[in-house]
């Protein structure tokens, strides 16, 4: 096998919850205005801290994540069909993964609750308490590779949404652009490859595509 790595993004990749995260985030909009078209798209890929940047008055910014806190208790986490053997396949291939996620760690606490097995597929896992800087940045990419032990520029990026095919692209990673949250013609100038779900390609046309 090559030497490579899958750093994977979570929400709209390995999880089927964008359109969940879009309804609470647009609803949020609609209470707090921040005068931002489309907020809920707009925020896409960021970290809760980079979102709560947009409300200044400290009381607003509590009650958003209460908010956000309960509706993720509240959530389910359905995984993409063909994400779990994707997963498998790579681990049997001995290629190293992570997933690297805007999330935090108590909803990461809430997926692994519902789906136990993850962590045992995965070689490591950075998420939003391990990074200074959301994506656009490459920071939570970079932390990946070199989580996983292999350079960025080996990496193979699944991502979904256009802070994070940014954030793969910056990093010096091969970027895969999974069609979920935006078209295949939005996404195409981030990626280096376009792919409708993870369903579209096992752990061995990964290898041969490299």
């Amino acid at each position: 096998m090559a030497e490579i790595g899958v750093l994977f993004d979570l929400d709209g990749v390995l999880i089927d919850s964008e359109t969940t995260y879009t309804k609470f985030w647009s609803e949020i909009g609609r209470i707090y205005p921040t005068g931002l078209d489309n907020f809920a798209i707009a925020i896409k890929g960021t970290t809760l801290p980079s979102i709560l940047e947009y409300f200044p008055d400290a009381s607003v910014r509590e009650d958003i994540t209460k908010r956000l806190l309960a509706f993720q208790e509240a959530m389910e986490f359905p995984m993409y069909p063909g994400a779990r053997e994707l997963l498998q396949g790579l681990k049997q291939a001995d290629i190293p993964t992570a997933i690297v996620t805007s999330s935090d760690r108590h909803k990461m606490q809430l997926l692994f609750r519902q789906h136990p097995w993850i962590p045992d597929m995965i070689t490591a896992i950075i998420d939003a308490s391990q990074v200074m800087k959301s994506k656009p940045d490459p920071q939570g990419y970079l932390l990946g590779a070199e989580a996983i032990g292999v350079p960025a520029s080996r990496c193979c990026v699944f991502e979904d949404s256009l802070q994070g095919l940014a954030a793969g692209r910056a990093a010096g990673a091969r970027v895969i652009g999974i069609a979920t949250t935006y078209s295949r013609e939005r996404i195409s100038p981030l990626a280096d490859m376009v792919i409708d779900s993870v369903a579209d390609i096992s752990a061995e046309e990964l290898v041969q595509s490299w």
